[in-house]
């Protein structure tokens, strides 16, 4: 059973059924699922930053995945990027008005886990 697929583990009615539940959620897993973006989002929430500036403060974070989840929360609308006319070009990441409002959605999930993140592992 393993190797099968959604589509296969699920009938269709019951694949719908769930999608259809919580369709809003999907769209913004769409958005926030890349790995790493919540933990980008919760630093540019603190302020702008340059990328250097960044990839020092979510160390974990390899140069190539940042620069990956970067441009994908700057197509989704989440970042702003400011490229200044330097020498070298100065490139500064900012949150937009939808980035900013994601974060009281993060703090609810921070507190969340704090409440049952311990429960689980003792389970």
């Amino acid at each position: 059973m393993e190797n099968l697929t959604n589509e296969q583990r699920f009938p269709d009615e019951e694949r719908q059924k769930s999608e259809s539940e919580y369709p809003h959620i999907c769209s913004v897993l769409e958005i926030l699922g890349a790995k790493w973006a919540f933990l980008v989002i919760a630093k540019l929430h603190k302020g702008p930053r340059r990328f250097q500036q960044l990839l020092r403060d979510v160390a974990v974070v390899r140069t190539q995945s940042l620069t990956n989840v970067l441009r994908h929360l700057e197509n989704s609308g989440i970042v702003h990027r400011e490229v200044y006319p330097s020498v070298p070009i100065t490139v500064e990441y900012s949150l937009t008005e939808k980035g900013r409002d994601f974060q009281a959605a993060l703090k609810e999930m921070e507190n969340w886990a704090i409440r049952w993140g311990n429960a689980a592992k003792e389970e």
